[in-house]
């Protein structure tokens, strides 16, 4: 393999995960505005902000996802982990409001 060869499959493979990383964030932008809903509704009918039954259960799935996928799960669940502290974050955001 050339260094031009070298450089346009450089240039092919980062076009891929800019393109990855364009739809991760437009996935992370739907998955809040939905956690914003569920927020909302928690909010104004009293419900605490986190669901610790909830979250084992989607951090369960996710592991096992990963492991299907070949990702590390720890790894995976490292992810959804800040996700879920964001989202609960958020719920908390809600909640105060809700009160005021």
């Amino acid at each position: 393999m050339t260094a031009e060869d070298a450089r346009a499959e450089l240039l092919r493979l980062r076009s891929s995960i800019d393109n990855l990383d364009a739809a991760l964030v437009h996935l992370l932008a739907e998955r809040f505005k939905c956690t914003e809903q569920v927020g909302r509704l928690k909010a104004r009918a009293g419900m605490p902000p986190a669901d610790p039954d909830r979250e084992s259960v989607q951090i369960a799935r996710l592991r096992s996802m990963a492991e299907t996928s070949g990702l590390d799960p720890h790894f995976a669940e490292k992810i959804l982990n800040v996700i879920i502290a964001e989202v609960i974050r958020n719920h908390e955001q809600f909640a105060d409001e809700a009160e005021a």
